[in-house]
């Protein structure tokens, strides 16, 4: 019997991996993934074309930049369910709004007008009964001090240069934004608490905590 069928997690389910830099999404999709059976979905970087404009001058181009992922992220989510499912995704669409084009606005690099324009397209685009919502949407989570660990240990050069008041910023903001979130249900993980990487065992606590998440959720639907 493969895990999957052993914990009960539908074979088209959709799980959505979010958290902040550092915190291991990437690893933590893969190493579901391979658990399950399960394809991954991950963030197109390099074929970004506004992404380099950006880091050059963040108030020309943040509104561009916005609405390039909304867009990117609303093909791969509309593919992922016409696919039939089976996904472990890499961040989710829902970021892009609640923490990036807000802290864009609040700090003054994207315009009250492109700000509203782009959260009012994000609201008729995603947050509607038919835009195929995640079946779950687990978020890790650590101190501020282990994050910093993280990232130092993985020793990106860009990540290496940017400012510790950044990163605390950006922290903050993801916590009040999960506080807030209810677009579909939310498993909170903290990443002390397994160890995929050292030890393959630590992801079946972790299996049988998103299978009581799905079942409770379908219960909740009928």
């Amino acid at each position: 019997m493969n895990l999957r069928s052993k914990y009960g997690i539908p074979q088209d389910a959709v799980i959505t991996i979010a958290g902040t830099v550092g915190v291991g999404k990437s690893t933590m999709t893969n190493a579901l993934a391979n658990a399950l059976g399960f394809r991954t979905s991950f963030e197109k970087v390099d074929t970004n074309p506004y992404l380099d404009k950006f880091y050059a001058d963040f108030e020309r181009w943040s509104f561009h930049l916005q609405i390039y992922f909304l867009a990117e992220r609303f093909k791969e989510q509309k593919r992922i369910f016409e696919y039939g499912g089976g996904f472990i995704q890499d961040r989710s669409i829902y970021e892009d709004t609640g923490i990036f084009a807000k802290m864009h606005f609040e700090k003054g690099t994207m315009s009250m007008v492109d700000y509203d324009t782009y959260t009012s397209l994000f609201d008729a685009m995603v947050m509607t009964p038919y835009f195929p919502h995640p079946d779950l949407l687990i978020y890790l989570e650590g101190s501020l001090d282990d994050i910093l660990d993280r990232i130092k240990e993985r020793g990106r050069p860009m990540e290496q240069q940017t400012p510790v008041s950044y990163w605390e910023e950006m922290h903050q903001r993801y916590e009040e934004w999960i506080n807030n979130f209810s677009a579909c249900p939310v498993l909170r993980l903290n990443i002390n608490d397994y160890d995929v990487v050292q030890n393959e065992q630590s992801i079946e606590p972790i299996l049988e905590r998103i299978s009581h998440f799905i079942q409770q959720s379908q219960l909740l639907k009928r």
